[in-house]
């Protein structure tokens, strides 16, 4: 057997990823395991994981990949600051240290690591992106886009793939960057970059697209194509150690909004401003590469492909018939990109096409035997009660359809930054009240910040504007008319919106009447299936809530341990953990800790 290991480390979301025979056995972020959340050091314990899955030793691994080439990164990083030197100064004297000590050692230490003296291959940053776009697609042949912040010198790129081979034609280069551009607007509106770009997307639909004609005018050049270039004039990020500057306070008539102040009429404005923008640009490349590709099928990756609503724009409006996004997109999925370029390009093997797909649900991660929960649970001296499969599904719907907030714990955790029911928290969508107590008491987090819908996916057409199927909740669509209700006469503003019920499923429908879809189906998790199919008996609804399992500045939960830490510290009601049900109230008393506690984004 050939196991080849992908690596993605020492800028954001560090993660491993383990094939088998091109079999993908198991992929984690560093992030779930130290509890830091996108954690970039080497992914040690990710490793260890993927390796203790597969059964195996380092001694067995035969080839490894690292997700790209950092001296090329580097000859970037270094032309830039000359390019900018004096300006640039502060930032290179923070950034070259990192280098120094870790980035440009990253053979000596994968050697060291892994104790390995085996091929170590490099492909570029983007061909791992195209790579874990492709590969594990349900397509033979289709186009192919990966659109990010940057890797070595490329923002974006297009090309297609065929059977067990990638191409990518054409690319755009640093500094012109459509994520960039999103993330210097996250940085203006007070959120963290590389963390906290979903939350800007998020807030778009309670302002007004007031600044679009201005961004276009003075931020980005776009061509008919998609191509575009950026007016660098009001950036800082080749040289600062911020995203925008002076001009770029001066073009929107404030500075930069504070971390933790008050979201501004303008802040809420200029998201829906860049989103808008963000959506006319992909939808210009989309075009233009189906154009050159002639494919019907589209597969993205990178971190702008985590931008579910620009997808379903797409996937919408635009020329492709089907989409299929990689569900672990930003740098994480670099790891297994990398991985499956050295399978299929490097070692030249076929490429086996699954029905669905080859990402096996992205339920990739650690998972829990019921032994071992009951030795936790046991040692901890928690009270629980054990529950067969069929009961458990049984109970937990009744639990929801009584208005209680369920920690959700089954299987095989997920790879990527949405839960997918495996490490979920889950609730009744048919409550107004649902989504503003699941954000405050339990997530932690900003009243705005909309919840997803799981749904079945035989019912998923009924209650959503949805082609085809949705599986790793990375398309956003309209709840169906049958379901809405008009709230057009409230002429309210901004986040007053929140109060208005706008649907029969309230809690999971944003302020646009859109939801961020995840169709569920018995072949990836029968057991997630089950419970929202008792829950559609029980309710007559197929659709609950769905929002990871963690709170606001943590990784998503991975063990036991995390999931009762957790559980204990919110504001839920019961813990599902395998077989056994916790009812808070049963538990010992346990003072909550405060929420400053946690690290804020």
């Amino acid at each position: 057997m050939t196991y080849i290991l992908g690596i993605s480390c020492f800028y954001h979301d560090s993660a491993a990823a383990l094939l088998r025979d091109g079999e993908i056995i198991a992929a984690a972020q560093e992030e779930r395991f130290t509890r830091k959340k996108h954690d970039f050091e080497f992914p040690t314990n990710a490793i260890e994981f993927c390796l203790r899955e597969a059964g195996i030793t380092k001694k067995e691994i035969n080839y490894v990949a690292f997700y790209e080439k950092p001296f090329i990164k580097f000859e970037r990083i270094l032309q830039t600051y000359l390019a900018y030197a004096p300006a640039g100064f502060l930032s290179f004297i923070k950034a070259i240290p990192l280098w120094v000590k870790h980035r440009l050692w990253i053979p000596d230490q994968i050697s060291k690591e892994l104790d390995f003296d085996g091929t170590i291959l490099y492909p570029e940053h983007h061909e791992s992106h195209a790579s874990a776009a492709f590969f594990p697609s349900p397509f033979e042949h289709a186009a192919i886009l990966t659109v990010d912040g940057v890797g070595e010198w490329t923002t974006a790129s297009f090309g297609k793939g065929s059977g067990n081979r990638i191409e990518l034609l054409s690319e755009i280069h640093f500094p012109h960057s459509l994520g960039l551009l999103y993330s210097a607007f996250t940085y203006y509106t007070g959120f963290k970059v590389n963390s906290a770009e979903y939350k800007l997307m998020g807030l778009a639909p309670y302002g007004e697209p007031k600044y679009v004609d201005l961004i276009m005018k003075e931020l980005i050049d776009v061509k008919d194509d998609g191509s575009f270039k950026l007016n660098m004039k009001y950036f800082n990020y080749c040289a600062g150690l911020t995203m925008t500057n002076h001009r770029f306070n001066k073009l929107f008539g404030a500075p930069p909004r504070k971390r933790e102040a008050k979201v501004r009429d303008l802040d809420m404005d200029l998201a829906r401003s860049i989103q808008a923008v963000t959506e006319e640009v992909m939808m210009r490349i989309a075009k233009h590469v189906h154009q050159v590709t002639g494919e019907e099928n589209l597969c993205l990756s990178g971190g702008v492909a985590l931008n579910c609503v620009a997808n379903g724009r797409i996937l919408r409006d635009g020329p492709f018939k089907q989409i299929w996004i990689q569900p672990a997109a930003g740098d994480a999925g670099g790891a297994l990109g990398a991985a499956l370029m050295a399978w299929h390009h490097y070692l030249d093997q076929p490429r086996n096409v699954q029905v669905r797909d080859a990402q096996k649900g992205s339920f990739l991660g650690p998972g829990y035997t019921d032994d071992e929960i009951e030795m936790f649970l046991k040692r901890e001296s928690v009270v629980y009660k054990k529950f067969s499969r069929d009961e458990l599904v049984e109970h937990v719907a009744k639990l929801m359809d009584s208005e209680n907030v369920i920690g959700w714990f089954q299987g095989r955790m997920e790879f990527g930054p949405r839960a997918l029911g495996a490490r979920s928290i889950i609730g009744d969508a048919r409550l107004l009240e649902m989504q503003s107590r699941m954000n405050l008491k339990i997530k932690f987090r900003e009243s705005f910040r909309p919840f997803a819908p799981s749904v079945v996916e035989e019912e998923s057409a009924k209650w959503f504007n949805l082609k085809g199927e949705s599986p790793y909740m990375l398309l956003v669509s309209d709840v169906a008319k049958s379901h809405v209700i008009d709230a057009s006469a409230n002429q309210l503003r901004g986040l007053d919106k929140l109060k208005v019920k706008r649907s029969d499923i309230p809690a999971v429908t944003h302020v646009d009447y859109s939801a961020r879809v995840q169709t569920v189906d018995k072949d990836r998790n029968p057991l997630y299936y089950d419970l929202i199919n008792a829950f559609h008996k029980k309710t007559g609804c197929p659709v609950i809530i769905n929002t990871s399992f963690n709170v606001r500045g943590e990784p998503i939960v991975c063990s036991p341990q995390d999931a009762f830490k957790c559980f204990m510290r919110t504001g839920m009601d019961f813990l599902v953990l395998g077989s056994f049900v916790l009812d808070k109230k049963d538990q010992k008393s346990v003072e909550l800790e405060s929420i400053d506690q946690f690290e804020l984004d």
